[in-house]
């Protein structure tokens, strides 16, 4: 075994969240593992839409935290939802100043977009759809001459080291080629590693995006939360491509309209908001559609015209990558796994339930998004809870110390991960937890998982799998439907299970077994 021992904190992920806390904590020395180059891999590149922030003239934060606790469908964590939208208004000032080029109108002032269950325009963009692209570039380029930042391209985190309930090292691999594992101990472990959308074959996420951060930690032992609740975003562009292309909320908050193959706008005998309903309502909408054999096409040409070339340039070239003409033609979309509302269980400055691990972003769950995620309010929350981490480990470890940069050996491996039982475990998550669920189909996909899971070779599959079964397990165990949450055999919220969920691994794999044996 390679030990290496390290005064730098270490920081799990490259995404917004994982640079960002990176660069609130300079001077502090910090490792930040990357498995792809900068700027590749990460879903905050790929975000669209924007950031969300009352930064409008009549809009508050008070009115955002409302349109929060709406969007989450009755298990928001008012105090948090309070905290991020008090704080948003800071982070869009901060970025600005780091250099984010955001969207402006002629006085000077933020243009602000509309997207689905916000009361207002509200979110602020960067180019109509590249907001993630360029706040990341913008980060990248600061970190990359922040001394205290130390960045390890091309590694993997694959587990933690716990001992006596607290984190004291990550265990890392090279991610794109089999290796053995070092072990890198620090005084302080922050997760920004990202979702689990990747976990299903009909998804928005990057291809490394499959749970592994939440996994390693639930394996490690902390506590997990609401990780049932996985967002669909309504409007993947489909075209076969995997991952899916995204076409933006923003152009639904434009006037876009979503029809099908027979020129219907089904939206309008869904909800009262037609395409912006909350985002589990027209996801489960556009899913039927689909399921009928309907064809839903997103429509932007009465309201855009050829201005969806200009305006949306990420739109453009993904229709263009697949012979759509949007000035002409609808674009065809589905479903897909979009965001993991669930994650690491953390408590409001951001600590998870091990000593000595801070977790942000989408591998967390703070509370903030409930069942539903409002429209832009992932990118908000990393940035804020980024910040509360990053002086939440200073505040744990006082002043900071020199450190010399890491250099990461690995001994050699020849497990490399089996991509065949990747693909079955993607396949068997969207036929069984996807859009709609029912308890059939969920005790088959969890008979899949622990197959898969029982042949397993690579720490990576492992804690694929262990996602997998949180995710499979809670909805097993949630017998109602609720936010992005839906169960055909129990259609109804129930109000006595407006709760949020909090379980371990342990607990969810009971809940495997107990529903094997019954089958």
């Amino acid at each position: 075994m390679t030990t290496i021992e390290t005064q730098r904190v270490i920081i799990v992920g490259a995404g917004l969240g994982a640079l960002y806390a990176a660069l609130k904590l300079a001077p502090r020395p910090v490792l930040v593992i990357s498995p792809e180059t900068l700027g590749e891999g990460a879903s905050s590149a790929w975000a669209q839409g924007g950031v969300a922030a009352a930064m409008a003239k009549g809009d508050t934060p008070e009115a955002h935290a409302l349109d929060t606790k709406y969007a989450g469908a009755g298990t928001v964590d008012a105090e948090v939802a309070r905290l991020v939208t008090a704080e948003a208004r800071r982070h869009i000032l901060d970025l600005t100043d780091l250099g984010t080029p955001f969207d402006r109108d002629a006085s000077g002032g933020y243009v602000m977009s509309r997207e689905a269950a916000h009361s207002t325009a509200r979110v602020v963009r960067v180019k109509g759809d590249q907001a993630g692209r360029e706040i990341m570039q913008t980060l990248i380029a600061e970190v990359r001459q922040t001394p205290s930042v130390q960045v390890a391209e091309g590694v993997i985190a694959s587990g933690l080291e716990v001992e006596g309930g607290k984190v004291t090292g990550v265990w890392v691999e090279r991610a794109h080629e089999p290796s053995g594992r070092t072990l890198v101990r620090a005084p302080a472990v922050l997760l920004a590693g990202g979702g689990s959308g990747g976990l299903f074959a009909v998804t928005t996420n990057p291809p490394r995006i499959r749970g592994q951060v939440i996994g390693m930690a639930a394996r490690a032992g902390a506590r997990i939360a609401d990780p049932e609740f996985m967002q669909f975003h309504p409007t993947a562009i489909a075209t076969g491509e995997d991952p899916a292309p995204l076409a933006t909320e923003a152009l639904r908050g434009e006037g876009a309209i979503l029809i099908n193959n027979r020129g219907e706008r089904f939206m309008l005998a869904v909800h009262e908001l037609a395409e912006l309903a909350p985002r589990d309502i027209v996801a489960r909408a556009v899913y039927l559609e689909r399921q009928a054999g309907r064809e839903p096409a997103l429509d932007t040409r009465a309201v855009l015209g050829d201005e969806v070339l200009t305006r949306f340039p990420a739109v453009a070239e993904a229709c263009k990558r697949a012979g759509i003409d949007p000035v002409s033609q609808p674009i065809p979309v589905a479903a897909a796994a979009h965001y993991h509302m669930g994650g690491v269980d953390t408590d409001h400055e951001g600590r998870a339930s091990l000593d000595n691990l801070w977790v942000c972003g989408e591998a967390s769950s703070t509370g903030l998004h409930g069942a539903n995620r409002l429209a832009s309010n992932g990118l908000l929350e990393a940035l804020v809870y980024a910040r509360i981490c990053a002086l939440g480990i200073g505040k744990a470890l006082g002043a900071p110390a020199p450190a010399d940069l890491v250099t990461l050996s690995f001994p050699p491996g020849t497990e490399a991960i089996d991509e065949a039982a990747v693909a079955c475990l993607r396949h068997a998550m969207t036929d069984g937890v996807g859009v709609v669920r029912d308890a059939e189909g969920l005790t088959d996909t969890l008979r899949v998982i622990a197959g898969i899971e029982a042949e397993a070779t690579s720490e990576s599959m492992r804690n694929m799998t262990a996602t997998a079964t949180l995710i499979a397990a809670a909805a097993l165990r949630r017998r109602e439907s609720r936010g992005g949450h839906y169960r055909s055999d129990y259609p109804q919220a129930d109000p006595a299970q407006a709760e949020r969920t909090h379980m371990t691994l342990a607990e969810a794999l009971e809940i495997r077994t107990r529903a094997l044996e019954e089958t």
